[in-house]
């Protein structure tokens, strides 16, 4: 049964009520995501709406909208301005006159197919994404989102309280040859000429304190190279048992595509990935970050910048 808006308050104490005739709800999954229906995407949406979809964002992480077709990229930035400041990748360029980021899986680098965090080997990594399809292939190419709000609440106390004083070096610079074996030349050449073109290294704590909510949330993911204060053998032994509780089938939410939705996720509490089993057929997906702050450990301590540089050159040996 659909779950309407009148069930929440927004932020500003004003109770939608009124929005319950127009928006409702619907859960997906137990643990993340929820349709939203009844709305039509767009810059001018009242406080009200927006202050309920936002509220909806931190409770659900994840938020579905079926039928966008109207939205181009102005109407997405637009909309995105709702939930703050856009910030635009930091090695890969945007469409022109936008702060929009293309995958196209035809011309390369476009197959997001790790499970991430948007942009953590920088210090302050955006806080909210929005990805609106379109072109989506006849089958496959499903995305994958789980709740790392929810992953720290199911470990044992004991494994909260390890994670709770544990920091991991992020970076963007990694051995992608070996990482992903199968990949295409273009899609090599994305990795070794634009994605790393500089590289970035920041210290995180694996475990931080949402800045809306007050929750407890696991930072991990395809940046993370290393556990700070032990060896690349015991960070790899931490890094694998953390993560693969992550991503446990409890936490997730996939979503099969049509051309026209817009998913919303909160970036500070969610890992995703791309499923990557459409083959040659064309995937197209367009994505606006909203900025985001630092994040904060358990004991009051900042995210910090081991800070960023050229790439090195390739050895010729």
């Amino acid at each position: 049964m659909s779950t309407l808006l009148l069930e929440t308050t927004t932020a500003n104490g004003i109770h939608p009520a009124a929005l319950a005739d127009e928006i409702e709800i619907q859960p997906i999954a137990g643990k993340i995501g929820a349709e939203i229906r009844g709305v039509k995407l767009r810059g001018d949406l009242p406080a009200e709406t927006r202050d309920a979809i936002r509220q909806a964002l931190l409770r659900h992480k994840v938020l579905a909208f079926r039928g966008q077709h109207h939205l181009d990229d102005q109407g997405q930035q637009d909309f995105a301005r709702g939930f703050g400041e856009l910030v635009e990748h930091p090695t890969q360029p945007s469409r022109p006159e936008t702060a929009i980021l293309e995958l196209n899986s035809t011309r390369g680098g476009g197959r997001a197919d790790r499970w991430h965090t948007d942009v953590t080997f920088v210090e302050d990594y955006p806080a909210v994404s929005l990805l609106r399809a379109v072109v989506v292939p006849p089958q496959g190419g499903d995305t994958i989102w789980t709740n790392t709000e929810a992953a720290y609440a199911g470990l044992t106390p004991e494994l909260q309280a390890l994670a709770d004083r544990l920091w991991a070096v992020h970076s963007n610079l990694y051995d992608y040859a070996a990482d992903r074996p199968a990949a295409s030349a273009a899609d090599r050449e994305v990795y070794e000429k634009i994605f790393t073109s500089t590289v970035f290294e920041t210290e995180h704590p694996l475990v931080h304190v949402h800045p809306e909510t007050g929750k407890r949330s696991l930072i991990l993911g395809n940046f993370v190279r290393r556990i700070v204060g032990h060896s690349q053998e015991q960070s790899d032994l931490l890094i694998r048992l953390f993560q693969s509780h992550v991503t446990r089938i409890d936490y997730t939410l996939r979503w099969r595509w049509q051309a026209g939705d817009v998913l919303i996720w909160d970036n500070r509490a969610t890992q995703h990935i791309a499923v990557n089993d459409y083959g040659d057929a064309p995937r197209i997906v367009r994505r606006v970050t909203v900025a985001g702050v630092a994040p904060v450990s358990v004991d009051g301590q900042r995210s910090r910048s081991r800070g960023k540089s050229a790439k090195p050159a390739a050895s010729t040996h």
